[in-house]
């Protein structure tokens, strides 16, 4: 059962899945969908609405599971842990057997590792070395999207102080790209040793996020678990544009300013939200800025979608304790030297 972006290079992957298993589902992100890849995958795979408050409730995830995959054994392809709260009930009464979980995310990584014992083994690829290239690339599509949504209303980012909320592997690229556009940029994590690393590389690092979001001009999330609260809102400076690098489920409570500020759609992909004294821009929705724009990173998305499958087939034909597991370091090395070889001749 398959949770995953529906983008351009997804029916391979799919493909390469349906190798290995049967594919009970896919459900595709409702915020990264192709329309004309949606209609190639219907006609060869059962295809469901993603729904998190479903697979949220442990019994409607486990009625769901049921419906689609009764007696079987199960693996679930995750993207962001949407399986992670109903996983000790999926274990504990799914009539087939649950094998395990691949993660592909560092925010879903995050809420499975946070159920503490787990029922079953998870594989995440969520850090993998492998999965760097990706992050990097993503990086630099969302502030190209960021830029092109900035301009769209002859606007341009220089000029402008950036924050960046969350310095990961993301956003230590995003930080990055914006610093290559002569772009002051601020940076705000929870984790002290990321506020440390954000100075070592010449950023200024704030110990607040308010002192971060003061006088930024643009302020880009990429935390994956809520970089914007409610009450954060307040202080984000006048004329501000908000980016993600995510759903806007899984980085913004905007659904809290209802009835506080009044939203106006004032261009493609760009909302404003006012009210008296204060507006800001929100782009994309709140949802992953970078999609707008295809979010393409090349032949490098194949090195993550090898690992994942190798994940799988690990979890299919071996026991695994529960627990958090990655791929082996030689079997990375294996997919790492094929994807060289094939596409860069050995090199």
């Amino acid at each position: 059962m398959a949770i995953t972006h529906l983008l351009a290079e997804r029916p391979a992957f799919l493909e390469g899945v349906a190798r290995l298993s049967d594919i009970a589902a896919v459900l595709p992100k409702p915020r990264s969908i192709n329309k004309a890849v949606l209609s190639e995958i219907r006609a060869m795979l059962q295809v469901d609405d993603l729904n998190r408050d479903q697979l949220a409730d442990p019994e409607s995830a486990l009625a769901y599971v049921e419906s689609r995959a009764a007696g079987k054994n199960l693996v679930l392809l995750d993207v962001g842990g949407y399986f992670a709260p109903a996983l000790e009930r999926l274990h504990a009464h799914f009539s087939g057997r649950l094998l395990g979980v691949v993660e592909d995310t560092e925010n879903g990584h995050q809420r499975y590792a946070d159920l503490g014992k787990l029922p079953c083994p998870v594989f995440s690829v969520a850090r993998s070395p492998l999965k760097d290239p990706e992050d990097y690339l993503v990086g630099q599509s969302v502030v190209f999207s960021t830029e092109a949504l900035v301009r769209s209303r002859d606007d341009i980012l220089n000029g402008r102080l950036a924050c960046v909320i969350g310095y990961g592997k993301l956003g230590r690229s995003i930080a990055a790209m914006l610093h290559a556009k002569h772009v002051g940029v601020t940076v705000y994590d929870t984790d002290p040793v990321r506020r440390v690393q954000a100075l070592a590389q010449g950023y200024r690092a704030a110990t607040t996020l308010a002192e971060a979001l003061a006088g930024a001009g643009v302020v880009i999330c990429a935390t994956g678990n809520f970089a914007l609260r409610e009450d954060d809102f307040s202080r984000v400076s006048n004329g501000a544009y908000i980016a993600s690098v995510t759903s806007s489920d899984d980085e913004m409570e905007l659904a809290a300013l209802d009835g506080l500020y009044v939203r106006t759609q004032i261009g493609p992909s760009v909302t404003r939200y006012a009210r008296t004294g204060h507006y800001f821009y929100v782009l994309a929705g709140g949802n992953a800025v970078n999609f707008l724009h295809g979010a393409s990173v090349g032949t490098f998305i194949l090195l993550v979608q090898a690992e994942i499958l190798a994940a799988l087939a690990l979890l299919a034909s071996n026991e695994h304790d529960p627990g958090m597991w990655e791929v082996p370091r030689e079997v990375r090395k294996s997919i790492a030297a094929t994807w060289l070889s094939y596409f860069h001749g050995g090199s």
